[in-house]
């Protein structure tokens, strides 16, 4: 298995669950500062020119996208639902939270930081909109943690890992001021992911992701 990555958000969804599944695999970093996410060979792997994108060795084939490479390695190599829904009903609650978190959760937090961190002028209103967004949110995922453990039945699947590294981005220092309080407003939340980053599976890619945000954003 072979996942092209840097240290983002979206590529270490995909490397907790390749992770999780104790798949052996190699990554190949993509330099954006050079533009080797456009150049032919990267295009042919992913036409988007974004990432991550996945190569299955043993097959050859590819996909890009995050949530659907999430969905074909628990399709494809868990068999024992480690990881993953066991029922259709499930299943498609697992689909359900995998949706969410890619439309509706990572889009306020990316552009909380861009309007934070990288726009060349300042505008306190962008930012606080997306902060107020990534506030109602986490809101939304409060107001079901509070009632289950889980989002998708009665353990740790796939649907609640990839919110681990966007929620890693949340409850740091730099993006969201101290006055949002988010840990003790949103305790169910806090607590489900505090839960998730200590599982061995995932406290290795959190610290990877943890030293690649800390280096990137030195200075800001």
């Amino acid at each position: 298995m072979t996942a092209v990555r840097m240290g983002g958000r979206y590529e270490m969804q995909v490397a907790v669950v390749l992770n999780a599944l104790g798949l052996s695999y190699d990554t190949k970093t993509i330099e954006f500062s050079t533009g080797d996410h456009k150049k032919p060979k990267y295009l042919t792997l992913n036409p988007n020119g974004k990432i991550p994108a996945l190569v299955d060795n043993e097959s050859g084939y590819t996909l890009w996208e995050s949530g659907a490479i999430i969905s074909y390695l628990v399709d494809k190599y868990d068999k024992e639902h480690l990881i993953s829904a066991a029922t259709p009903e499930e299943k498609h609650k697992e689909l359900q939270w995998l949706f969410f978190q890619a439309t509706g959760h990572s889009p306020p937090i990316f552009q909380a930081a861009i309007f934070k961190w990288f726009h060349p002028d300042p505008l306190p209103s962008a930012i606080t909109k997306f902060q107020t967004e990534v506030v109602r949110v986490l809101s939304v995922l409060e107001g079901v943690l509070s009632e289950h453990e889980w989002l998708a039945g009665e353990k740790v699947t796939v649907a609640d890992l990839c919110f681990v590294p966007s929620n890693e981005v949340v409850f740091g220092p730099l993006l969201m001021p101290e006055e949002y309080d988010l840990k003790n407003k949103f305790p169910a939340v806090w607590a489900w992911h505090q839960n998730m980053v200590e599982l061995p599976y995932v406290k290795d890619c959190v610290k990877k992701q943890r030293a690649w945000w800390q280096n990137a954003f030195a200075g800001k």
